[in-house]
């Protein structure tokens, strides 16, 4: 069988349709490539008896390809999340906003009617000191 061959028979065998599937399924990473490995075992070793330095150069380079695509999509989940987590907290303070405003309207009514009842017991108070005092005197 000649590399071509070989690489067009591994790539029908690892369609991203049927891998998403598993991944779906439950099946970790390590779990899909030991079975693609086992499913796949003489073709493999017939693949690596077939390449020669460069070819190895070219996975390398593939390999790193493949960490740059999987670094890139864990910077898109994230920056998705931060933005998420953004629209997160601006809902959040809008809904905190009108919360504090109503303790602060319990506070504020609570100041008017107790700073009311505050001041006429004062001025009961400091009328009755007056009127002891005028009694007294």
């Amino acid at each position: 069988m000649t590399l071509s061959q070989i690489l067009n028979s591994l790539e029908k065998s690892w369609q991203k349709d049927d891998i998403l599937l598993k991944i779906k399924n439950g099946l970790v990473a390590e779990e899909i490539v030991n079975e693609f490995l086992a499913n796949n075992e003489i073709q493999i070793k017939e693949l690596n008896s077939l390449l020669r330095p460069e070819d190895i150069d070219l996975l390398n380079q593939v390999e790193q390809l493949s960490t740059c695509e999987s670094k890139l999509i864990n910077k898109i989940k994230d920056l998705n999340y931060l933005e998420n987590n953004e629209n997160y907290d601006i809902n959040n303070q809008k809904k905190i906003l009108p919360s504090n405003r109503v303790s602060f309207n319990r506070i504020s009514s609570f100041m008017i009617v107790w700073s009311n009842k505050f001041v006429v017991i004062a001025l009961l108070t400091i009328s009755a000191i007056a009127l002891s005092k005028q009694a007294w005197a």
